[in-house]
């Protein structure tokens, strides 16, 4: 199923989707809370698409990626002349350039708290004043916040502000990890698979023996760890369809253990893929055959022998 861009097939998705479609349509702060790769962004999007805002602009703070010393001159922006190096001008600032629309403060666990206590008041007043300026401006601006953070954890360690985690937590929405609605694999698989296809004029295809390895894995970079993966899978695939012997050493480990009790033949052949993965890995690191052995703790005629035994291509061989 498919919702906005948003692929899923899970009830727990399928739920929070209808509660953002209601919540939208009002301007209640709302703080989305999920691990990285979840979709967080998707999510907000998706909200300011939903609501009477979808004309104004969605303007995206990475609070991570703002250099501390910056911060209130890129959120609130300056006057001219407000500091050494600056625009003559002076420069609207992101809360500014997302008036009439919807801001998104992406990880806002990293807000320093010199910035936090500014923050609670442009959400209290409803105006920004800039760096070096005297006159507020007022704004009309939707506040959208994303975590994957524990906030009541960083308040216990005096990290954030709790008068600022009660005026963000209105509507608190939490993302499920990837690992919690599994259903929804194969259809994200497809999706991304076919993006690359389209993109490159391909028909490249995922064997149902490696997406049945997929929705038994535990994905701790949840979705934007499984699109890594496809495009990886879908790069290195000599073939038109993508097979269990092309999949990281870390889904075979995973799965190895997972299938601990399975047939003693599947066991074997699990274990020699992430044995020939192992020496492929060992041969792209070491510049001789040589070291490679040395590096794994066998004998050069130990090692040649499972290259052949696997039947590994000689490019890998220095």
């Amino acid at each position: 199923m498919e919702y906005e861009g948003i692929i899923f097939k899970s009830k727990v998705m399928k739920e929070m989707l209808e509660l953002l479609s209601k919540v939208a349509l009002f301007d209640s702060t709302i703080l989305i809370y999920g691990e990285s790769g979840t979709g967080k962004e998707v999510l907000a999007k998706f909200i300011h698409k939903e609501s009477n805002r979808r004309s104004g602009p969605f303007i995206k703070v990475n609070c991570a990626a703002i250099p501390h010393e910056l911060f209130e001159s890129e959120l609130f922006g300056y006057e001219s002349g407000a500091f050494t190096g600056a625009s003559q001008k002076g420069k609207p600032g992101l809360f500014e350039l997302a008036n009439e629309g919807t801001i998104l403060l992406d990880e806002v666990g990293e807000l320093p708290l010199s910035v936090q206590c500014k923050l609670l008041r442009v959400i209290q007043e409803r105006e920004v004043f800039r760096v070096g300026g005297y006159k507020g401006i007022e704004l009309n601006v939707r506040i959208l916040a994303a975590t994957n953070r524990n906030l009541l954890e960083e308040i216990k360690k005096g990290n954030f502000r709790e008068d600022l985690f009660f005026r963000l937590n209105v509507i608190p929405i939490t993302v499920p990890p990837l690992r919690e609605r599994k259903e929804d694999i194969p259809g994200l698989i497809s999706y991304f698979l076919e993006k690359l296809n389209r993109k490159y004029k391909k028909n490249i295809t995922i064997s149902d023996e490696v997406i049945n390895i997929m929705m038994s894995y535990s994905w701790k970079g949840n979705i934007r760890e499984l699109q890594n993966l496809i495009e990886y899978l879908f790069i290195i695939n000599p073939n038109d369809e993508v097979c269990i012997e092309q999949l990281p050493t870390k889904l075979l480990a995973e799965q190895l253990v997972l299938n601990n009790k399975s047939d003693s033949s599947k066991l074997k052949h699990m274990m020699e893929l992430i044995e020939k993965n192992i020496i492929i890995s060992a041969l792209k690191n070491h510049s001789s055959m040589r070291k490679a052995a040395n590096d794994l703790g066998v004998d050069v005629s130990t090692l040649s022998r499972k290259i052949k035994r696997y039947g590994i291509d000689t490019f890998y061989i220095k």
